[in-house]
């Protein structure tokens, strides 16, 4: 692909601070998008990262701090992007949480937050960039799911319920948009090296008593077959993909990058 593809295209990042964000957030940059940045983290480190992407690729960069729980703050993000750069073109809802408990053990609150950042922060999100999309009759619309959005495992009810629901919404979106310029589409990363799975790894040793290397061949030789972890570069490849020409049928799919997860 060539490096300008997306000259010109505006793509918000909501979670792209850190981790799988960040790494897709970079990959746009290289393809000429402009980019806005949103999460939690230090002023100055997101002034940093700002700063780089913009020497490194020659783009403008953004960053709004919208709480993704908060239908309101999304909304002001929301805003906030189409009176910087007029328009958002690309939309990636990546921001998520998670919280591991048996169910009748998971706190009513933790359920809550979950399923608002994971699902409901990428309804909030959707339809507010719908129409200035459908309007121009381009638009790629892209949602970090999980394997989870696929299959389950024991302890993650509401993460695993928030990303079924997520490529249940990719679905919908895609169905309603079909015969425009506008395609929806989930990406379903198996374990990933981000700071959220870090923290598993870091349970992992301290419980099993193991390094910290170890607990992360475990966890990878539990589920992902392939016993390396998927990286953020490589999940942004598959989004600026997903954001080509080339994938304009690629409609409604959750296209799962996962090492073998899904496949046993």
């Amino acid at each position: 692909m060539q490096g300008s593809m997306l000259k010109g295209k505006t793509a918000l990042i909501t979670g792209s601070t850190s981790g799988i964000g960040l790494g897709i957030a970079k990959t746009f940059a290289e393809r000429g998008a402009n980019i806005v940045l949103n999460g939690f983290g230090d002023p100055k480190e997101i002034e940093t990262i700002q700063a780089d992407i913009k020497s490194k690729h020659g783009v403008e960069t953004a960053y709004h701090s919208a709480d993704m729980s908060k239908a309101s703050e999304i909304e002001q993000m929301m805003q906030f992007a189409a009176q910087r750069f007029g328009a958002v073109d690309i939309l990636v809802n990546n921001a998520g949480i998670q919280h591991v408990a048996n169910i009748e053990d998971f706190p009513v609150e933790k359920w809550d937050a979950v399923i608002a950042i994971n699902l409901t922060s990428a309804f909030h999100t959707t339809r507010l960039a719908l129409p200035a999309m459908k309007s121009r009759n381009w638009g790629r619309i892209i949602n970090i799911a999980s394997v989870h959005g696929l299959v389950g495992s024991a302890q993650k009810s509401a993460y695993v319920a928030a990303k079924h629901g997520l490529v249940g919404l990719t679905k919908v979106t895609a169905l309603e948009t079909a015969q425009t310029g506008v395609t929806c589409n989930a990406i379903c990363p198996g374990w990933v090296l981000t700071p959220l799975v870090q923290k598993q790894v870091d349970a992992r040793a301290t419980q099993n008593g193991v390094s910290n290397e170890e607990a992360k061949k475990q966890l990878l030789a539990e589920k992902q077959p392939s016993g390396e972890f998927v990286t953020p570069e490589q999940l942004g490849e598959l989004a600026a993909f997903l954001s080509s020409d080339a994938a304009s049928q690629v409609r409604g799919v959750a296209w799962n990058m996962d090492g073998g997860w899904v496949a046993q």
